[in-house]
C-alpha cells in the first residue's frame, strides 16, 4: 500500500509574518468549532501553531493550498474493536488504521474485548499496547474493561492511562467477557467515582433479550427489543446518579432512549450517549443479509429520524463506528446464527455526510459529531479541532465526489461490510498526521494516554 497523500494544488509560498513553518494547508472552507472560514492553516513541530488569513500563509517548507476543498479535523472514532491480538484474523492494528486514515480518521479508541487475552488488568493492557507498537497508521487509545472479579484492576488501569472501562450488562458474545449485573455495575461505579474516571456501558437487559425465533431480520429484531435498551439505560442513569459517577452509553440504537437520556441531563446526571453511523444511515427496512447483523440492531426508519433529532439536540453527544469485523464465514448463514458486528470505519465519514447533507447539516455539525465530541469523551482535548496547539490532524474532504463502495477496496482485514455497493458522497483526497502525510508503507501512529501528548 502507498500514500494516502494527494498533491493537489501545491505552490511556492508568498513571504509571511512569524517563523518560518513546516507546513501550510491553507482553504477557503477550514471547518473551525467556530463554523467554516477562509484559513490559512500554520503547522509547525507537529502542532497548529496558529489560523491565519487565507491570502497572507507565513512562510513554510511546504503549502497545500485546497482552494474551495474543506479542511476538517481529523475525526475521533472512540469505539473500534480491532482484535488483536487474538482474533487478529479478524481485524488488526494495521489493517484497522489503515482503513482509519483512509476514511479520515487519525485517532482511534481501542476496545477491551475481541482481543486474547481482553484488556482487564495493567498486564494485559501491556500486551495489547505491545502489539499495537510500530503497526499504526493513527493514533490509538485503549479502553479498559470491568467484568466480574477485576474491580481492583479498575484503578490501575485508570493510572496507567486508558481513557475508561467499559463494561457489558448483558453478554458480550465472547465468554472472556462476561457482564456485570446490578450490583456489579453499582460497585464499579462507585470504584470509578472514587478515582474520577469514566465508565461506558453496553446498555441492553439481558431479562428482556431472547434467542431469535427464526432465521428472518425481523425474527431477530424482536429478540432485541427498544425496550431492553430503554431499560439498561436507565439502570445506568440511577445508579451513576447514585454514585456520583461519570458514565456513557455506547452505541444507541433505540429512541426509547431518548426519554430518559434527555431527563438524565437536564437533572445533571453525569451521562453521555453516542449513536453510529449504520443506525442512522441504514434502516431495517433496508436489511438484506448478516452483513448488517449487530447489537443493538438496526431499526426503523421512524427510529433513525429521532436518532437524527437528538443528536441535533445534543441528547447524544457523537457518532462512532463501532467498528466490529470478522471473518467472511462467521457473518454467516443468517441472522440467528450470524457474527453481530458491522464493518464501517473507512466508510463511516462519507455515509454520515451523505445522510446528514440530506437532511440539511452541514460539515461543522458532522465534525462536532465526529471529532469534538468523542475526543472530548475519551479525554483527549489536543485532538478533534482545529485550532492553535492542537495537533496538526488534518484532512482534506470533497464533500461533492461521489463513489461506490466496493469492501474490496476497503482497507480493513475482511471484505464484509453492509456498505458494499452503496453509492454515497465524500472523498478524503489527503490524511495528514501531526502535520504529514499518512503513508502506509511507513507507521507513524503513536500509543496515547489519557489526557497525554
Amino acid at each position: 500500500m502507498g500514500s494516502l497523500h494527494d498533491h493537489a494544488g501545491e505552490e511556492e509560498v508568498s513571504p509571511g509574518g512569524g517563523r518560518r513553518c513546516d507546513l501550510v494547508v491553507r482553504s477557503r472552507r477550514v471547518v473551525t468549532p467556530e463554523g467554516e472560514r477562509a484559513l490559512a492553516v500554520a503547522v509547525h513541530g507537529g502542532l497548529i501553531e496558529a489560523l491565519c488569513p487565507y491570502d497572507d500563509p507565513p512562510e513554510a517548507d511546504e503549502l497545500a493550498d485546497l482552494g474551495d476543498l474543506p479542511l476538517l479535523p481529523g475525526l475521533v472514532d472512540s469505539h473500534v474493536h480491532v482484535n488483536e491480538p487474538g482474533r487478529t484474523h479478524w481485524e488488526g492494528f494495521a489493517t484497522a488504521t489503515a482503513a482509519a486514515a483512509a476514511g479520515g480518521v487519525t485517532t482511534i479508541v481501542d476496545m477491551p474485548l475481541n482481543s486474547l487475552p481482553p484488556t482487564l488488568d495493567v498486564a494485559s493492557l501491556e500486551v495489547k499496547r505491545k502489539a499495537a507498537e510500530g503497526r499504526c497508521h493513527v493514533d490509538v487509545g485503549f479502553w479498559g474493561g470491568a467484568v466480574p472479579g477485576n474491580l481492583p484492576d479498575l484503578r490501575p488501569l485508570h493510572e496507567a492511562g486508558v481513557m475508561g472501562v467499559k463494561c457489558f450488562l448483558s453478554p458480550s458474545g465472547v465468554e472472556e467477557f462476561p457482564e456485570l449485573d446490578h450490583d456489579g455495575l453499582r460497585a464499579a461505579l462507585a470504584e470509578v467515582a472514587g478515582f474520577g474516571g469514566l465508565l461506558i456501558a453496553h446498555a441492553e437487559d439481558p431479562a428482556l433479550l431472547s434467542e431469535p425465533g427464526g432465521p428472518a431480520y425481523d425474527d431477530f429484531l424482536r429478540s432485541r427489543p427498544q425496550e431492553a435498551e430503554r431499560r439498561a439505560v436507565e439502570r445506568v442513569i440511577a445508579l451513576a446518579a447514585e454514585t456520583g459517577a461519570r458514565a456513557h452509553i455506547v452505541h444507541v440504537s433505540a429512541a426509547a432512549c431518548l426519554g430518559p437520556l434527555r431527563e438524565a441531563r437536564a437533572a445533571g446526571v453525569r451521562v453521555s450517549a453516542e449513536t453510529c453511523p449504520h443506525y442512522l444511515t441504514l434502516a431495517a427496512e433496508q436489511v438484506t443479509g448478516p452483513a448488517y447483523k449487530c447489537c443493538p440492531p438496526i431499526r426503523e426508519a421512524a427510529n433513525r429520524d429521532a436518532l437524527w433529532e437528538a443528536l441535533a439536540e445534543g441528547v447524544l453527544m457523537g457518532i462512532v463506528s463501532d467498528h466490529s469485523p470478522s471473518t467472511p464465514d462467521l457473518k454467516v448463514p443468517d441472522f440467528a446464527e450470524a457474527w453481530g458486528g458491522i464493518s464501517s470505519l473507512q466508510v463511516g465519514l462519507p455515509a454520515v455526510w451523505t445522510a446528514a447533507r440530506a437532511r440539511g447539516y452541514g460539515l461543522t455539525d458532522v465534525v462536532r459529531w465526529m471529532a469534538e465530541g468523542p475526543a472530548r469523551l475519551a479525554g483527549l482535548p489536543y485532538k478533534g479541532a482545529i485550532r492553535p496547539g492542537n495537533d496538526a490532524d488534518l484532512v482534506a474532504f470533497d464533500p461533492d465526489a461521489e463513489f461506490t463502495v466496493d469492501v474490496a477496496a476497503l482497507h480493513h482485514r475482511n471484505p464484509v461490510s453492509p456498505y458494499h455497493g452503496r453509492r454515497l458522497s465524500g472523498l478524503v483526497r489527503t490524511t495528514w498526521l501531526r502535520g504529514a502525510p499518512v503513508d502506509l508503507a511507513a507507521p507513524a501512529g503513536r500509543l496515547l494516554t489519557r489526557g497525554a501528548r
